[in-house]
């Protein structure tokens, strides 16, 4: 007779060997990683936008799984809705009938969108980029595809070919033949669309590396541009999607903006079942399944099965029944602000910007000589070791998790769970005060941290 499976006990006997067996079987630079600046906790539960460690100390989430955990973790109405799918045994993924579930998530979803006719079901947000890489193309009959310097659209293949990061892309090419233009630049786009060979722009609202938003008006002209010449715009919306910025999308800040397709994923799964979403006008959708030869010409294995639908209509219904977009602005607003104003007190401050719960803290070369001599020994070692040095006393001293929104980057990227709260703001705006008065002293555990940070740094080369 077969041993019975128990996950409890597995645990229980093996839990203690996460670093270790991460180490071995998978990404071993991860936890060499997490052990060097510090990270290497041991988180026991969470629930919402908190973590406990097997002490019982509390920890704040301000990173929510890059963008992942929208509603926190573990929300009851989303596990319930996964308990209520499972104990259903729906006859799932036969692929030779219609289920209900895609069918009223997609409705639900369209219903914020409502330009927007058809929706596709993938697994993640690379996925929904690729599948409007590959509609674009298909629906224009042209090849290439522009897309905004520094962008972020995932890491497989063709959506890394409109990864605005050459970190990324360094040693995986050749790539699709895509093309960047700057963020905001209307002369550059109508350079290229010139050529008559672009399928579609591919832009963040606001970019996820950085917090870099779009310039008010770009959207909308860039969009006039794209039609004129039968060219497509798509909005990744990935992480800028259900409620992050304060708009149920990001693109729905500027009037009159109404992509042709667009990307979603993340906080649709409810931080539980990988899910991915395209969006798209009907008559795009109706070129690529053209006929009932290609009925299945693009379509994912496990796409649009019952526990990601079922996690995903849970989501929604608690964004609209809780109001979590306007949370999200109304306190996205109040942690803006607050942080904002700390910049004429430090001089390490550069700028902070965003808009709702996805916020952007820079820092910038400091006026007094002994700070900026510590400034400068840092940036000739590695450029973004300031800002990894405000994110390690954060989680130490404080137990806030957060990280730096970048590679070579000192802005630390804000995108916590839209449920955080007036006291969560008043912890992370205590905190961070408490950092920053110790990076302004002169001395202290940050400098010291920054030493060890060097000398890794240095190592590395």
């Amino acid at each position: 007779m077969t041993e019975e499976f128990d996950l409890g006990v597995l645990l229980a006997e093996r839990g203690g060997e996460r670093y270790e067996l991460h180490g071995k079987y998978l990404n071993h630079q991860l936890p060499r990683m997490l052990h060097t600046i510090g990270f290497d906790k041991v988180y026991e539960r969470a629930e919402g936008a908190h973590f406990w460690d097997a002490d019982g100390n509390d920890y704040l989430d301000m990173l929510a799984g890059f963008g992942v955990m929208g509603l926190g973790r573990h929300h009851p109405v989303v596990r319930k809705a996964l308990h209520d799918v499972l104990d259903a045994q729906l006859a799932d993924l036969t692929r030779f009938d219609c289920q209900p579930l895609p069918g009223l998530l997609a409705e639900r979803l369209l219903a914020h969108s409502p330009h927007l006719d058809r929706v596709f079901f993938g697994n993640s947000g690379t996925e929904s980029v690729e599948t409007a890489l590959k509609f674009a193309r298909f629906a224009t009959g042209r090849p290439r595809v522009l897309y905004c310097d520094h962008a972020f659209h995932g890491l497989t293949t063709g959506s890394l070919s409109v990864n605005g990061e050459d970190g990324f892309r360094d040693g995986f090419a050749p790539l699709l033949p895509d093309t960047a233009v700057p963020l905001g630049d209307l002369d550059a786009l109508a350079r290229e669309l010139k050529k008559g060979d672009v399928a579609a722009l591919i832009v963040e609202p606001i970019q996820g590396k950085g917090v870099h938003e779009a310039p008010p008006g770009y959207l909308r002209a860039a969009q006039e541009l794209l039609h004129k010449h039968k060219a497509l715009l798509i909005a990744d919306e990935v992480q800028t999607g259900l409620g992050r910025t304060g708009d149920f999308y990001a693109y729905q800040h500027e009037e009159g903006v109404e992509p042709d397709l667009v990307c979603v994923a993340k906080a649709l799964s409810g931080g539980y079942v990988p899910v991915g979403a395209t969006l798209g006008k009907d008559w795009i959708f109706k070129k690529v399944y053209s006929s009932m030869d290609r009925v299945l010409v693009h379509s994912a294995s496990f796409g649009a099965n019952a526990q990601a639908m079922a996690a995903g209509l849970a989501v929604l219904s608690v964004m609209e029944n809780d109001q979590i977009v306007a949370n999200s602005r109304a306190v996205g607003e109040q942690l803006r602000s607050r942080l904002a104003a700390l910049t004429d007190k430090y001089e390490l401050l550069a700028d902070v910007r965003g808009r709702g719960l996805m916020i952007g803290i820079e820092f910038g070369r400091p006026g007094s000589l002994k700070l900026r001599s510590r400034w400068t020994m840092l940036q000739a070692a590695r450029k973004g070791l300031f800002a990894q040095m405000v994110v390690v006393p954060l989680l130490q001293r404080h137990r806030i998790l957060t990280q730096v929104s970048g590679d070579h980057l000192e802005v630390i990227k804000l995108i916590p769970p839209l449920i955080v709260d007036e006291t969560d703001v008043d912890r992370f705006v205590d905190a961070f005060t408490d950092v920053m008065d110790d990076a302004h002293s002169g001395g202290g555990l940050m400098w010291d941290f920054g030493k060890t940070l060097i000398k890794q740094a240095v190592a590395n080369r």
